[in-house]
């Protein structure tokens, strides 16, 4: 009977790679060091590439094998030689020889993706100061560790990255608003897709009024070659609510929120991971015509705690409610029918905002022998006190001239 050739598979280059890698991470572990395994990006994964119109960090593509990536334009020669019976005479039978399968492939001169754990940080760090080598230990740390990060936003510059769609899986490229944070040397990038928490996403043009603000972040991916990193704000927000969560808390706790961004009316601030809104009525009980004036990204405020629930996540909190409210014995300081000296610091439908030099709003209204062009905002005026609506906690009054 003729006996058929077995041709036996030979273990892939790929096989050999992860059979070599897995070795030398036994060693490592034999010599005391512990296995590492890297943590994959959660949601938007930055994949890739960074470029700006300063720096150039290569971008990266899926390898075939162990050198080059798959060209799929191409067709696929085959050429294994089909199975056949193989007659033997009185000759032994040769040795089972493989025919390994062609694939072609497109030359590039992109490189391959180093991981983390593939760089020689020994060498790296070598010749680093100090400063320049605890700064690079935080970052290592926040990346294995997830710890939290904290850095002033110094600008905000475009950048292209390739990132995956959470619909559809395929790997794109979008041009982002990117912060940039830099505590020493490293230059951290933080994309505007990884700043707000889920469902409380905030315009883009948000994104450059956020210069000069404190934030936390939490290290997704290093370039240390490069000297650069992107973070994540997004992820260090979610870390901090659940570290928050864990404490017992009532209202009238005073607690400490920084300032994000600063508008007119009103301001973006950050309180132990949630993200705020403050308006006029939350910061002060005196009225402010531009907030602008007197609050600025990176400032941090003392305010008191008056609403959270932990199972929504919903946080409420007023820096006004720190200090006294004014009106509680105003109408003894202030009683009906006296004359105070007091600043214009808003108009509105032909009212007037005054405030008192307790920190006490008058709200008034011309006399008649003047004109609202005759008055600004800031100027000096005698105004009379006429009336307390102890209801809605104000104070009326008439302006009676220019002081």
């Amino acid at each position: 009977m003729p006996r058929k050739k077995i041709i036996d598979e030979i273990p892939s280059d790929e096989f050999v790679e992860e059979q070599e890698i897995f070795e030398e991470t036994a060693a490592n572990s034999d010599a005391g060091e512990p296995a590492i395994v890297a943590e994959s990006a959660e949601e938007v994964t930055i994949e890739d590439t960074v470029s700006d119109a300063t720096e150039t960090i290569p971008d990266y593509e899926l390898i075939a094998d162990d050198s080059e990536p798959i060209n799929t334009d191409e067709p696929v020669e085959d050429t294994t030689e089909p199975e056949t019976a193989i007659e033997f005479a009185d000759e032994p039978p040769a040795e089972p020889v493989a025919t390994p399968q062609t694939i072609s492939v497109k030359p590039t001169a992109k490189p391959r993706k180093k991981s983390f754990f593939d760089l020689k940080l020994n060498e790296l760090d070598r010749d680093l100061s100090e400063e320049q080598r605890a700064e690079w230990n935080g970052i290592y740390a926040s990346y294995r560790a997830k710890s939290v990060l904290s850095g002033t936003v110094i600008g905000a510059d475009r950048n292209t990255f390739e990132v995956v769609n959470r619909d559809t899986r395929a790997v794109e490229k979008k041009t982002l608003t990117t912060l940039i944070v830099i505590d020493y040397r490293v230059k951290i990038l933080i994309p505007e897709t990884e700043l707000w928490a889920a469902g409380d996403e905030r315009p883009s043009h948000l994104v450059n009024g956020l210069v000069g603000a404190k934030i936390d972040f939490i290290i997704m991916e290093v370039d240390r070659e490069n000297e650069c990193a992107v973070a994540s704000r997004r992820m260090a927000l979610s870390a901090r609510q659940h570290f928050f969560s864990r404490g017992e808390h009532r209202e009238g706790e005073l607690l400490k929120c920084n300032i994000l961004a600063v508008g007119a009316k009103q301001l973006s601030a950050e309180c132990n991971g949630y993200d705020l809104h403050l308006t006029q009525r939350d910061l002060s009980y005196t009225s402010i015509a531009d907030l602008r004036a007197q609050y600025r990204p990176g400032q941090e405020l003392t305010c008191r705690l008056t609403e959270y629930d932990r199972k929504s996540g919903k946080l409420a909190v007023s820096v006004k409610e720190v200090n006294p409210n004014p009106f509680v014995g105003a109408d003894r300081r202030h009683p009906v029918g006296s004359r105070r000296q007091a600043t214009i610091s808003g108009k509105y439908a032909g009212g007037v905002f005054c405030n008192l030099p307790d920190g006490a709003v008058c709200l008034c209204l011309y006399s008649s022998r003047h004109a609202d062009a005759d008055f600004r905002i800031g100027d000096e005026v005698i105004l009379l006190i006429s009336r307390y609506d102890y209801g809605r906690e104000l104070i009326f009054g008439r302006i009676l001239a220019k002081w």
